[in-house]
């Protein structure tokens, strides 16, 4: 079979349009003209019989027929990138753009801390964080990875664990004070305590909650008059004395340590919620994609 390299030509331009979303953009980033990046496209959609793009006048977005193809090639281009700089005995491996989906309490208090070091040790990395509260579309949204909290849904996406941490029940010391301290979680179901709930993305309502104890599963309806879908802000107001919630235990040692907030029902803390990471292949992993896992992996355990 003889292999046509204008189809390979063409697939860098697509690729190119792809993450840009233009095709000005698509053209500055190949250091050619617009117009060779809309023939290129053009001859790769004769080539291919389907139309790749939906064109505006404002925007460029893949049409289903182009992002599936391009779902496809994607991870070839980046094995043929990593392919070609291994062969050349470069000294860099790592280079290139690494774009991740980041659960917002996992980037702010577990992941920005590691990065000086990691993006000292790889000088030919950019990252890209997108910190937001749903997985989304992992592939059609152009991601390398996301890293979520939570039991992985069923999909084609490879799932690794990372860890697990305790779900925790706090207040802070002045709320107790005027409230009293609860020595039972089923207390918090009569309504004279103020819960802080937090908000489910992927439905829409609170969490319930849950307390674990050697194998037992309580389940406590409780209620409360603030809702928030951000976890800093929950547990800050919880500090300030608004009242009881609950939080994950990695990422709160700040609060915990210097008293701001206080454990309740450490024996029914035993609720233990997993951390993956998502990436679309194990067998087809850009160098990039390998030392950003290295990095969770050994710093997680």
């Amino acid at each position: 079979m003889v292999f046509d390299t204008r189809l390979l030509n063409g697939i860098g331009v697509l690729a190119a349009v792809a993450e840009s979303g233009s095709f000005v953009q698509a053209a500055e980033a190949l250091d050619v003209t617009a117009s060779a990046i809309s023939r290129a496209i053009a001859r790769m959609e004769r080539r291919i019989g389907i139309r790749l793009f939906d064109r505006t006048s404002r925007t460029v977005k893949l049409t289903d027929e182009g992002q599936r193809f391009y779902q496809r090639v994607a991870p070839l281009l980046a094995e043929m990138e990593d392919a070609a700089t291994e062969t050349a005995g470069s000294s860099i491996t790592v280079r290139g753009r690494l774009r991740v989906n980041v659960d917002p309490w996992f980037a702010r208090f577990v992941l920005a801390p590691k990065l000086e070091k990691f993006l000292s040790a790889q000088q030919s990395l950019q990252v890209d964080l997108i910190v937001r509260d749903r997985l989304g579309d992992l592939i059609a949204e152009g991601f390398d990875a996301a890293v979520r909290f939570g039991t992985p849904d069923a999909s084609s996406l490879v799932a690794r664990p990372l860890l697990k941490t305790r779900i925790l029940t706090c207040s802070s010391a002045r709320y107790l004070a005027r409230h009293g301290r609860p020595a039972h979680p089923l207390e918090l179901a009569d309504g004279r305590y103020e819960c802080l709930l937090f908000r489910d993305p992927s439905t829409g309502q609170p969490f319930p909650w849950e307390f674990h104890r050697d194998g037992e599963v309580l389940t406590v309806p409780v209620s409360g008059r603030l809702t928030v879908n951000d976890l800093a802000t929950k547990l800050s107001v919880c500090a300030a004395g608004l009242g009881i919630t609950q939080t994950m235990e990695l990422g709160a040692h700040q609060w915990l340590d210097d008293g701001s907030l206080v454990e309740l029902f450490p024996e029914w803390a035993q609720e233990q919620l997993p951390l993956y990471i998502y990436y679309p292949s194990r067998r087809l992993m850009s160098a990039k994609m390998r030392v950003f896992i290295d990095l969770l992996t050994s710093d997680l355990g």
